[in-house]
């Protein structure tokens, strides 16, 4: 394990930076790997308000043998992350008891070498979706595919199943002593792409809420597309008859026909519902002048819920995902801010939304997750919705964006 104090001399430079601990997990450059470990703000000597704890964990037994796991224990939340699955998030906790998450029929966490992206015409990425926060991406994203250039995209793309070659953990020294999960997902193929994320998870010791700030880098001497999707999921307990959805958006319309009957219905949420299948819906966020926007997922008491709040100049466009079918079919609902909506590539370059990245540039993306523990705290988020609303409500567009119908 190695341990590397930030040197104090920075902080002479600079009378805002904070010196931290930092603790390198794994460096595939060094060949670096540490296994279980873990450290506390006793451990660490750090006189904090509320205690914290930074653990991980290698699984095995399954198709998770293998799989590393990191959990954070801020006192208040506990947050599982995957740095074997892209850096995603599996599941949130407080108090014991699950309140980010949802029961997929997958039930282990599944290393990706036992998953392959095309089979099932490109749906292999279903054998191991059972995250509350997953990356779609950064090469491209959306439904499977056969490009312009007859290349097969498959589901969602290959970030999420993609260990990282990088894992940090970083503490500041001083109070509140917040927590920071690094991660480095590479994305490199000769002739293709050579992509590098930086993804980083941050929490302060107390807090309900955590933030994403992700760097994505285009390393290659050719300018790039990219896509991502920060498929964000929920199920029980928030999701449930009765439970409602909140989006700043100045219109929606549905992914395809089978959507459009739901259109009306779009805020509300069925119970368990065999024969439902899915549902999904475009909509076009509208933000404050910095482009700061938020979506709210509550459940029927409205004393339970989540805020995600996002940059609509970093992510334009936000996919709500109704899949209220059978509990062991997977009841979950997804809250999507993206790049893109979840077509396949080529149905989205006309929509213009498959950005370029140029050679050695970097694009950044920021998400604050917060768990809503009571009525007040859901008021206030559904409260900053309509404020950003401006008592407009939501236009519903009939027609799909594309035709599905015509093109497949």
């Amino acid at each position: 394990m190695k341990i590397k104090p930030l040197l104090t001399a920075l902080a002479l430079v600079s009378p805002f930076y904070v010196s931290s601990a930092e603790f390198v997990l794994t460096d595939s450059a060094t060949n670096t790997y540490v296994a279980d470990w873990n450290v506390s703000s006793d451990s660490l000597g750090m006189k904090s308000d509320t205690p914290f704890s930074v653990k991980k964990t290698r699984l095995h037994g399954g198709k998770q043998e293998g799989v590393d796991i990191i959990t954070v224990n801020n006192g208040e939340i506990e947050v599982t992350l995957i740095p074997t699955r892209g850096m995603g998030i599996f599941q949130v906790k407080k108090d014991g008891k699950r309140v980010f998450g949802w029961d997929s029929p997958v039930k282990e966490i599944v290393n990706p070498v036992y998953i392959d992206l095309e089979s099932r015409n490109g749906l292999g990425w279903l054998d191991g979706f059972n995250e509350t926060m997953v990356r779609c991406g950064y090469e491209w994203t959306g439904h499977p595919g056969v490009d312009d250039n007859g290349q097969l995209l498959s589901l969602h793309g290959r970030a999420q199943n993609t260990p990282a070659s990088t894992v940090k953990v970083i503490i500041d020294d001083k109070a509140p002593h917040k927590i920071t999960i690094q991660g480095e997902i590479s994305e490199r193929t000769f002739k293709k792409a050579e992509l590098a994320t930086l993804t980083s998870f941050s929490i302060v010791p107390g807090s309900d809420s955590y933030s994403i700030s992700d760097t994505l880098t285009n390393k290659a001497d050719y300018d790039d597309e990219y896509q991502i999707i920060y498929h964000s999921n929920f199920g029980r307990p928030i999701l449930e008859k009765g439970a409602k959805v909140y989006a700043a958006a100045s219109e929606i319309s549905p992914f395809n026909n089978y959507a459009k009957k739901g259109l009306k219905d779009w805020q509300t949420y069925l119970g368990p519902t065999k024969g439902y299948d899915e549902m999904v819906y475009n909509l076009k966020p509208v933000a404050d002048k910095k482009g700061n926007t938020l979506a709210v997922l509550h459940n029927k008491a409205g004393n339970l819920g989540v805020s995600l709040a996002y940059n609509v100049k970093q992510l334009p466009v936000l996919t709500v995902w109704k899949n209220t079918d059978t509990l062991n079919q997977g009841y979950v609902t997804g809250i999507e801010p993206g790049t893109s909506y979840a077509y396949n590539t080529k149905y989205q370059r006309p929509l213009g939304l498959v950005p370029t990245i140029k050679a050695g540039e970097s694009k950044h993306f920021d998400l604050t997750y917060t768990v809503l523990t009571n009525k007040k705290a859901v008021n206030q988020a559904v409260n900053k919705v309509e404020t950003l609303l401006h008592n407009k409500p939501v236009k519903l567009v009939k027609e799909p964006l594309v035709d599905l119908t015509k093109v497949e």
